[in-house]
């Protein structure tokens, strides 16, 4: 079990600790609820430090880049960010992940913790035309600071104007009396905020002074069970849940972020998905009767044929009620879709809605 350098810390403030992605990384301090209500309304922070940073760099990364991701960074100008996905060659995602503009011919890729490995063989296998790629992610650690108080709560730690970077947008800044930090206005929280990227010999001091001077703000430290209700009250995709080796990104809703501008891999199937139509999607339901949905329970007709299965499902905190993401063919993906959750051998009623669940 690898430790972030944090991994102290979170223990010392008494986490309760969860293996996650080969990690020893908190998954609550004070408990679900009340962090996921700091985020919505304050400010918090997450260690994020698991996840995975490459640089590809040189004349071709841009190539290489448009070769292995559904998005289009021809059109990222420096300082800019974009969500994209890893398609595979058999209409299913490798893993999803940001792309970032760091210079004209350098380019940081995050991923997600679980994927490492395999991205990093994915890519390079790909890498055909001799960009320079590099794995960082042992080097760096990662701080999200998510909320909407964020920025107010940060300002005296840096000299950039924190209001003024723009959503999926970032500066290389001082922060937090640290030289050289990806300051990025992006997140996994839809409550606005920052993901911090510091050396790891850095990030303790960093940490600090972000509760210092977050302090007045009532800032607290949030571990990864709100992330997981705060993503999926936005209807945010999670790796290995929502989005897998075998969805695609038609499938999955993601065809905003699938640009048929340029061939990348499996380009052509996915381009005939989105032309004719595929047979299930990813929707967002909420439950119209008591209950919570979990991942893997099975969702029904309302003659209790089983038609599709919940991926995602908790009790939304800031809704007080159940919420979930699943597959369902597309005659029932409609909102306002009558569906079923089978929850202990009873199919308790729910409706499929338009995302994102929790709107501000």
């Amino acid at each position: 079990m690898k430790n972030t350098a944090l991994t102290h810390i979170h223990e010392s403030l008494g986490a309760k600790m969860v293996p996650f992605a080969g990690y020893n990384m908190p998954v609550q301090y004070e408990g679900v609820n009340i962090e996921h209500e700091t985020v919505r309304n304050g400010v918090g922070v997450f260690d994020v430090s698991h996840m995975g940073e490459f640089f590809i760099t040189g004349p071709n990364a841009l190539a290489l880049i448009q070769k292995v991701t559904t998005n289009d960074a021809s059109t990222l100008t420096v300082g800019r960010a974009q969500y994209s996905c890893l398609p595979n060659e058999d209409g299913g995602i490798v893993d999803d992940l940001i792309v970032y503009k760091m210079g004209e011919e350098k380019y940081l890729l995050v991923v997600n913790a679980s994927n490492i490995e395999k991205d990093w063989n994915w890519i390079s296998g790909k890498n055909d035309v001799g960009a320079t790629m590099e794995n960082a992610s042992e080097d760096f650690s990662l701080l999200a600071i998510q909320g909407p108080k964020a920025a107010e709560a940060m300002q005296s730690l840096t000299s950039v104007n924190l209001t003024e970077i723009k959503y999926y947008h970032f500066e290389v800044a001082d922060f937090a009396g640290v030289s050289d930090v990806i300051v990025s206005a992006t997140g996994y929280t839809g409550s606005g905020g920052f993901e911090i990227y510091v050396k790891n010999s850095d990030i303790e001091q960093v940490w600090n002074k972000v509760f210092e001077a977050g302090a007045a703000y009532g800032i607290k430290p949030i571990g990864l069970a709100a992330r997981d209700t705060l993503r999926l009250e936005m209807g945010f995709c999670l790796y290995g849940n929502d989005i897998n080796d075998t969805t695609s990104p038609i499938e999955a809703g993601l065809g905003w972020i699938t640009k048929f501008t340029k061939d990348f891999t499996n380009s052509e199937a996915i381009k005939k998905q989105k032309e004719e139509g595929v047979s299930r999607k990813l929707v967002g339901f909420e439950l119209t009767e008591r209950g919570i949905p979990r991942h893997d329970y099975e969702i029904t007709d309302k003659e209790g044929n089983v038609i599709g299965i919940v991926t995602s499902g908790t009790m939304a905190p800031s809704l007080g009620k159940g919420i979930g993401l699943g597959y369902v063919p597309t005659a029932y993906a409609a909102p306002d879709s009558e569906i079923y959750i089978r929850i202990r051998k009873n199919d308790v009623a729910a409706k499929v809605v338009k995302l994102p669940f929790y709107k501000k």
